[in-house]
Order: C-alpha cells, then structure tokens, then sequence
C-alpha cells in the first residue's frame, strides 16, 4: 500500500516476534535483508537498544553518486514489536524520512511484519527538490521483508 508520503507492506513471517526483533535490531544483519541493494555494510554499530541511538551504514547508490554513509537515529523502540529510525547522510541532522517496523505476534511461531517507509516529514525543499522520493519502491520492501523471513526462520 502507498500514498504520496508512504509505502507500507506487510507479511506473516514463520518465526516468533522475539526472533525477528532479534535480527532487525542487530544492524550487522541488515545488509543480508536490504532489498533495495543501498546498504553495503555496516560502519559503526551495536545492537539497537532504545530510541536515540545511532548506526551508521556503509551505502551505494546513483541517488548519492556512489558510495556513501548513513547515520541512523532510533526514533522507535518497543522490544518485539516496535523498530525506527531516521536516515540521514552521515555527519547530518535527520531530514524526516524514516524506517518504521510493526510486530504483532500472531501466535507461538507466526508474527505479522509491517514495514513503512515514511517520507511525510521531510520539509526541507532543499531536500524535496534533490532527492526523488521515493527512493526505494514496494517491490523493493516486498523483497526485505522475504530476505527478513528467510533469515528469521534459519535465527
């Protein structure tokens, strides 16, 4: 599903809420979910732990030029069942898109997976005119939230 400022897809993965809380909120597994093919690595993080946290992600992509750097603020943390954060070029204060994910145990070995990609507080015009939003299509979160439950299955 998608708006003009949102793109939210969902999927019941085979794998209780705590195992895949346990792999989004590790981001030296996000390279092995991203189905956009941007994230590359990570630069500098520890395990997600509460909101104001910061990762930063080695990244590719003909958007930035090449290669580049994430810093990644958390602005969401409930433990099994809540994940956010703000990306920004690294050194820089979020511009307002953020990375949202949902999870609603649906019983002892089945969660449901909601992954919004939100770009409706970004205000900067600067930012509006240069970045094309969105940079990342539905096909493209379809495709993270099937890497996210292969890898959840094998945790």
């Amino acid at each position: 599903m998608s708006n003009d400022t949102q793109i939210t897809v969902s999927r019941t993965i085979d794998a209780p809420a705590q195992a895949i809380f346990d792999v989004l909120s590790n981001p030296q597994r996000h390279p092995d979910l991203d189905g956009s093919g941007f994230v590359r690595s990570v630069e500098q993080a520890d395990r997600i732990q509460k909101v104001g946290d910061v990762f930063t992600m080695n990244m590719t992509g003909d958007h930035m030029g090449g290669d580049y750097q994430t810093d990644n603020h958390v602005t969401g943390y409930d433990e099994n069942s809540l994940l956010a954060w703000q990306s920004t070029p690294a050194g820089t204060e979020p511009f307002g898109w953020e990375w949202v994910w949902r999870l609603e145990q649906q019983g002892p070995d089945q969660t449901l997976v909601t992954h919004t990609y939100d770009w409706s507080k970004v205000t900067d015009k600067e930012i509006l005119q240069k970045v094309k939003f969105p940079l990342v299509s539905e096909g493209q979160l379809d495709n993270t939230l099937a890497k996210l439950a292969e890898t959840s299955a094998g945790s």
